[in-house]
């Protein structure tokens, strides 16, 4: 989701190669493939799902820059069967010769160096076709591997059903014919390497992944005698569930092997490494330690980080046989004893890589500078901007985190949302009194929920949104029926006059004052009481039609927003236009100049400005960007530049109400990354 990396072995840093890239889908890196004469030379198979733009990405200068192939054939970098490949491959022969094995559409071959791509249409499998529902995909062809010995010999292999999953060709693509033997046509190669001895080593699973698989395998071929061996490490009938995915080999001694399990929660996912070609395996993680102090959020709720799960690549260094990594579906370890005996250490190997998803964030008047909302790993308190969060929020955890809020004027009082993998959770919502460090779970009394035929309740679903007066004495749920509490939970009640599932807003001074948009009667409402009862506001300069302002997932940013340090001040999202109001929703002002607004948040003003600084994600004179404005929304300033794009993937966006010029930018893929104005040195 967040493009791709190379190592920089002097700095001892990973450095992301497509910050500057512009396009969403090309961020879903399917394949990689360095070049294997010239180490300046790298392609990349782009495209994130079926629905996207797909291309062939190739630089000469280690990824600095890219030329960019568009490509008619679909990518899956982020649809099940990521695990797989790799399906983009270059000939060690004749390095202008690339073959990539797609998903949907067959095998394609390149004799340009990337810059033009036909079909190869002598291959036996055409490919199933582009998917038409969403949410699913095809495994395709799932490796292609060239024997650098025999100049014109490639493998490929089929993930899709079928009897036959290996072919072979000798004549560089004329021919081909399928490898018979292997395992049964129920287990599907995924991964392969080959060693210096020739010999295939490939791992099979019964699915793509990474989720979904239950049994594998691991098979070695002897290209020369055409004889297979089955090497699985764990071949017993009780083996835990899950297949193998990951694969290595050593480049010095290509007896030395390793593969990866993949879906094999209970007990966990593991590496086995071999020294004798697969004739006796050893179990890694019953040995191996984790230090996670430099990402200590991979322990999650726990006490320790566990050796992983979702383990689909594996590398041995072909320079240093005892360094090897994995990926999870969190980190990626690496290990400089991966040839020792006894305790193996292994530590994250991702300073300067940020893979994660963002839903939602908020920079408190008071405290930590920021509090986020991830996809997958909860979120976190951020004390000091440039290193790991501490911990997750936990009690409860909840893999995601959908909505936060501050009390403005109190803000060590923070309020959470949010959901696990579970359809359903006992708790989804928490507050903190000391700013987001510790967490005590709150749970709205389900008994006073009107039926929702088919439906379960927000509250347990995690698409009860929560806010928090300024005060931080009343807590207000968007349950279907709002309630309120202002004893932290003991009793509640319900406020009158807000329809069901209606959105709320808390005024960032006045702790009397709470805000909502009825949908149904397009018109702001606005509590006078601390959230005991709604009345309709003026709303005098807004559209007659406020059905834009409707939210359709709990993951969606707020459109109506209140001011830090301003009683009464809002600003309001309608569709791509941006209102404001400095009276508590009487009378509002259409401020958006030429600029469509898709994202916005609100920061500290300007020195000497009347207005907040907002902050936005938007298109103004045909150009997509980052937009700041200092006056109100009069005028609009681009703040992020062409190296700064992150494939415009972008989930929330916020101000920093006690620096001003500091924004938050809450990407899909690629992290928080926050900016700073570069202001002009005074002599």
């Amino acid at each position: 989701m967040g493009g791709a990396y190379r190592f920089d072995m002097v700095a001892a840093h990973w450095v992301p190669l497509q910050d500057g890239n512009s396009f969403s889908s090309y961020m879903g890196v399917e394949s990689v493939a360095a070049d294997p004469v010239d180490p300046n030379v790298v392609y990349l198979a782009a495209g994130m799902s079926w629905r996207g733009e797909a291309a062939i990405l190739r630089s000469g200068d280690r990824g600095t820059t890219w030329i960019t192939t568009a490509v008619p054939f679909r990518m899956g970098g982020n649809e099940d069967g990521r695990g797989l490949g790799e399906r983009l491959a270059i000939d060690p022969n004749r390095t202008s010769h690339l073959l990539f094995g797609s998903r949907h559409d067959g095998l394609w071959r390149s004799v340009d160096s990337g810059a033009h791509w036909a079909r190869v249409a002598a291959f036996p499998l055409a490919g199933l076709g582009t998917p038409t529902v969403a949410r699913t995909t095809h495994g395709g062809l799932s490796f292609v591997l060239f024997d650098k010995a025999h100049p014109g010999r490639v493998f490929v292999a089929s993930a899709d059903p079928g009897s036959r999953h290996l072919f072979r060709s000798d004549d560089d693509g004329a021919t081909w014919v399928a490898v018979a033997g292997g395992p049964e046509a129920a287990m599907l190669p995924v991964k392969a390497v080959q060693g210096s001895d020739g010999v295939l080593t490939i791992s099979f699973a019964n699915g793509i992944g990474p989720s979904g698989i239950t049994r594998g395998a691991v098979w070695r071929y002897d290209v020369a005698r055409e004889i297979w061996a089955d090497v699985t490490p764990d071949k017993r009938p009780t083996a835990p569930v899950g297949g193998y995915m990951g694969v290595a080999v050593s480049a010095q001694d290509p007896r030395i092997i390793a593969v990866s399990t993949v879906d094999r929660f209970k007990p966990i996912d593991t590496v086995w490494r071999s020294s004798d070609a697969g004739a006796h395996w050893n179990e890694l993680y019953t040995r191996s330690t984790r230090d996670v102090a430099a990402s200590p959020f991979l322990k999650l709720a726990g006490d320790e980080a566990d050796f992983g799960h979702w383990i689909a690549g594996l590398a041995i260094d072909p320079f240093d046989a005892n360094h090897a990594a994995y990926v999870t579906g969190a980190t990626m370890y690496a290990t400089d004893a991966f040839g020792v005996r006894g305790p193996m250490a292994w530590k994250p190997w991702t300073a300067g890589i940020e893979q994660t998803a963002i839903i939602t964030l908020t920079s408190p008047t008071g405290g930590a500078p920021l509090i986020s909302g991830f996809g997958d790993i909860g979120g976190f308190r951020h004390d000091d901007l440039s290193v790991s969060p501490a911990k997750v929020h936990t009690n409860p955890y909840l893999t995601n985190t959908n909505n936060l809020d501050y009390a403005g004027m109190a803000p060590h009082i923070v309020v959470r949302s949010g959901n696990t993998h579970a359809r359903e959770a006992a708790v989804t919502l928490a507050w903190s009194s000391d700013g987001g460090t510790n967490w005590q779970p709150i749970v709205p009394p389900s008994v006073a929920q009107a039926a929702m035929a088919g439906r379960l309740p927000p509250e347990k679903t995690g698409d009860a949104p929560i806010v928090v007066s300024a005060d931080g004495s009343t807590f207000l749920v968007g349950t279907r029926l709002a309630l309120l509490t202002r004893d932290r939970g003991r009793t509640w009640s319900a406020p009158k006059g807000l329809p069901f599932e209606t959105r709320v807003t808390a005024d960032k001074v006045d702790p009397r004052k709470f805000y909502a948009v009825d949908i149904g009667r397009h018109a702001v409402l606005r509590s006078d009481d601390g959230g005991a009862s709604f009345a309709v506001a003026a709303g005098r300069g807004l559209p007659t039609d406020l059905s834009a302002v409707r939210t359709t997932n709990r993951e969606q940013q707020n459109p109506l927003v209140a001011v830090p340090g301003d009683a009464g001040a809002l600003w309001l999202k309608v569709g791509s236009d941006l209102y404001r109001s400095s009276d508590a929703g009487e009378r509002w002002a259409k401020v958006s100049d030429g600029l469509a607004v898709d994202l916005y948040g609100l920061g500290r003003a300007a020195p000497g400005a009347k207005w907040p600084a907002v902050y936005a994600i938007g298109r103004k004179d045909d150009l997509q960007a980052v937009w700041r404005s200092i006056d109100g929304g009069a005028g609009w300033q681009r703040i992020n530049d062409e190296r700064h794009q992150w494939g415009l993937r972008f989930r929330v966006i916020s101000g920093d109400p006690k620096t001003y010029g500091r924004v938050y930018i809450g990407t899909d893929g690629r992290g928080i990354v926050y900016g700073d104005p570069a202001f002009a040195k005074k002599d």
